[in-house]
């Protein structure tokens, strides 16, 4: 597929994802503002979640998929699906191409998606906490079954987070969450005997407010990439927000993109969002492991 028909197939993808409200908003651009694309797949969102995750309600997709199939049948086909693990994101992802939310932010919508309370997690790099307390918001429940690992290599962002936890959430929550001064590709040995995982999250750059001189490691990354993907359960996410404004930041980025590019279309569905014309804004990378 060559020229103006695999841009048709890009602008669908992305429409797909939108209201039909915000839909004159994007197509009234000059420019593509952003790029997303599948490092191991056809454009397609995946939908073969649906055994694996809770059922969910119906979203402004809907309205979308009828608008489209009154006006242009082949976006009707390409809008999301009530039961894929996307579904529901649409509000986020518009508001990311509008600049009104942040690359984190369309991560812990995804989430949202698959993490069910009683779930064992991992923030594979805690920073500040952040991301440690949006995970014990979606496992934490009555049963207190649900786990979150943090990891993280400097002591101090293990302090940022323990201290965040204590202000955010009660005693009996914050029981919930293991924080460990380790490197990610070590995260196996903290798990009990076959635990399996939900989530693995990672941002990959330096601690803000820290020394930006310590930062995540392209060797050590493709290592711990590697633990994750066998130690998460069917129909888990490994999800990653790398920073590639810093010295390294796009080395470490092409070692995770050649990493989940590699990964086998049997088993994997992979995508990445990524701003083209603001080279370093975030890249959010997606990796989806099929039922």
């Amino acid at each position: 597929m060559m020229g103006g028909g695999l841009d048709r197939v890009k602008m669908a993808l992305t429409l797909k994802f939108i209201s039909a409200a915000h839909k004159p908003l994007l197509t009234s651009f000059p420019y593509k503002p952003l790029s997303i694309s599948s490092t191991n797949v056809s454009y397609a969102i995946p939908t073969n979640l649906t055994s694996c995750i809770l059922p969910v309600r119906r979203n402004v997709s809907q309205s979308f998929a009828l608008y489209a199939s009154q006006t242009n049948p082949s976006l009707a086909s390409a809008s999301v699906s009530d039961a894929s693990p996307l579904s529901g994101v649409e509000d986020a992802l518009a508001s990311y191409i509008l600049g009104k939310k942040k690359a984190t932010e369309v991560a812990h919508k995804v989430w949202e998606r698959i993490v069910r309370e009683g779930d064992t997690v991992i923030d594979a790099t805690c920073g500040n906490g952040y991301d440690t307390l949006i995970m014990l918001k979606l496992v934490a429940g009555e049963s207190q079954l649900g786990r979150v690992y943090g990891l993280d290599i400097q002591k101090d962002a293990l302090e940022n987070t323990s201290s965040l936890l204590e202000q955010s959430v009660s005693p009996n929550e914050k029981e919930l969450v293991k924080l460990i001064q380790l490197c990610h590709s070590k995260m196996a040995e903290v798990l009990p005997e076959d635990t399996l995982v939900r989530l693995i999250a990672f941002n990959l750059g330096y601690l803000p407010g820290g020394d930006k001189t310590l930062i995540t490691e392209p060797q050590t990354t493709l290592e711990a990439l590697s633990v994750a993907k066998d130690i998460l359960a069917p129909g888990g996410l490994i999800s990653l927000v790398v920073y590639v404004g810093h010295p390294g930041g796009w080395q470490e980025w092409e070692t995770v993109q050649e990493f989940a590019s590699k990964l086998s279309v049997e088993n994997w569905n992979c995508c990445k969002l990524q701003m083209l014309n603001r080279p370093m804004s975030p890249i959010v990378i997606l990796l989806f492991k099929k039922c």
